[in-house]
């Protein structure tokens, strides 16, 4: 099996059963850090000739992370293309449960099980509302019908913009600060939120900085993402 994930949570998770099945990834696919294998440029635009080139037995995409386009024109070159459908943390395991299952033929790693046993049970109580910029200048928040809410909700964690018409709202500062969030999360991607950058926005509201993969990435990183209910 030749595989090209183009996506980064998915390469992960593929690489924590048989990376050496990876022949192309991405330049975003930063995990497992130690991957060597032919990078094939970013999520929005693929080198599709270095990807042909590569002769993969299947790509795999994302509905969100990559074009409609890139993907029709690798199947219009006869290169099979499996694409994910992923807003919410059962969707991720159930796409890589059919990935491992029908697509691959891999057997089921444990970090997958745990990740259903821990994620797709009942919601908990709210403990917390929280914000979620992923941009400034302009600042763009978590919105509706993500991965990320999903994630955060199965947290006891309430998105204050999970009532937005949009997925990835452009808002002001002030916009955020009218929802009251008990705490504004500030993730380092995709834009890289510091100590330095980011909290000084919010002088009068909690800030806490967090790993941006822990709450956007699907795969061994949901085990990880576990814990920040305890904080």
């Amino acid at each position: 099996m030749r595989i090209v994930s183009l996506v980064p949570s998915i390469t992960e998770g593929l690489a924590s059963v048989d990376r050496d099945a990876l022949v192309g990834v991405t330049d975003w696919c930063t995990h497992p850090a130690d991957l060597d294998v032919a990078r094939v440029r970013g999520t929005k635009n693929p080198d599709l000739a270095a990807i042909r080139s590569l002769e993969p037995d299947v790509v795999i995409a994302n509905k969100e992370e990559n074009r409609e386009l890139d993907v029709r024109r690798l199947r219009d070159s006869g290169v099979r293309v499996e694409v994910t459908d992923i807003r919410s943390v059962p969707d991720a395991v159930a796409a890589y449960e059919h990935l491992f299952d029908e697509v691959l033929g891999w057997e089921r790693p444990g970090w997958l099980a745990e990740a259903r046993e821990r994620w797709c049970g009942p919601l908990p109580p709210v403990t917390r509302t929280v914000a979620v910029p992923i941009w400034r200048d302009p600042w763009m928040v978590v919105g509706s019908d993500t991965f990320t809410g999903d994630l955060l909700r199965r947290l006891g964690w309430e998105n204050a913009f999970a009532d937005s018409p949009t997925r990835y709202p452009h808002v002001t500062v002030e916009e955020i600060v009218e929802r009251e969030p008990d705490v504004v999360l500030l993730p380092d991607e995709p834009y890289v939120f510091t100590a330095d950058d980011g909290p000084e926005a919010f002088p009068d509201l909690r800030t806490e900085l967090v790993s941006g993969r822990l709450i956007t990435w699907y795969g061994p990183s949901l085990i990880e993402a576990a814990d920040l209910a305890a904080t």
